[in-house]
């Protein structure tokens, strides 16, 4: 059904991996329609609560494959441009949470991809940088979603120096979730993952929903806000069986959608 990604589902898990390893996980024009069909599929799939992406091969993604540019027209490289950026789209309106499991290195697009995902974990040493800016081209789309973490200040030295930063300054910067050794990234990964997996599926999708309607809003209208979706989720079936699971020192059994 892919080419370029994998997908699979486990345990209320959907996990999508770019699987061009030998091209450094560049975006081309097939890969970047996967990973949005990929993503859209499962959001909509019920047997899954929380998104993992990941990469096969020695990192997550080297950005746009520069192929993809050569010999366009300016209306067919607008064309090609909305499209490997599409996932800014895709990725914001999701219900479900998103992790990205990072190693090796994400520069240009591959950085905006982990910027976009809710929560990311990174190998030690791991790699990222809006790196376009060093081929005389710019990681200006990558931008949108790593500044709103890191700030103009930070964003601009990046963007304009290609500096690369380790996942231990990406940390330090709010990038990143926890950095890990190379070889238990992928046990941690599964841990959060599972972590999310065991809350009610509704509640995290209204309070993730809540969140970023919220996140660039005055004080007044976000806490409005706010209580909206608190009393949403406490009208829910799901919010009677975790209280009374709590109470009967049991698992809450959550509905599915």
């Amino acid at each position: 059904m892919y080419e370029n990604i994998i997908v699979e589902v486990e345990n209320y898990i959907g996990t999508i991996t770019l699987n061009r390893p030998e091209t450094l996980n560049v975006f081309t024009t097939p890969l970047a329609k996967e990973l949005n069909k990929a993503l859209a599929e499962l959001d909509e799939n019920s047997d899954v609560r929380v998104i993992v992406i990941r990469a096969n091969g020695k990192g997550f993604s080297a950005g746009i494959d520069v192929n993809e540019l050569k010999g366009k027209t300016p209306l067919e490289l607008y064309e090609t441009t909305s499209l490997m950026e599409q996932m800014n789209l895709t990725m914001t309106n999701l219900k479900k949470p998103t992790i990205a499991s990072v190693h090796g290195f994400a520069v240009a697009n591959g950085f905006g991809l982990v910027a976009l995902c809710d929560m990311a974990i990174a190998a030690e040493g791991t790699k990222f940088g809006a790196t376009a800016i060093n081929v005389g081209l710019s990681c200006i789309g990558p931008a949108v979603a790593i500044s709103k973490i890191i700030g103009r200040k930070r964003m601009l030295e990046l963007l304009l120096t290609g500096r690369i930063i380790l996942a231990e300054e990406a940390l330090e910067w709010g990038l990143i979730n926890r950095v890990v050794p190379k070889e238990k990234l992928e046990e941690e990964t599964k841990k959060l993952a599972n972590e999310l997996a065991q809350k009610s599926p509704l509640a995290l999708q209204i309070t993730k929903k809540a969140f970023y309607k919220m996140a660039d809003l005055p004080l007044e209208k976000a806490i409005e806000i706010a209580n909206h979706a608190f009393t949403q989720i406490c009208t829910l079936k799901d919010a009677e069986e975790g209280i009374n699971a709590f109470l009967e020192k049991r698992r809450p059994n959550w509905q599915m959608k």
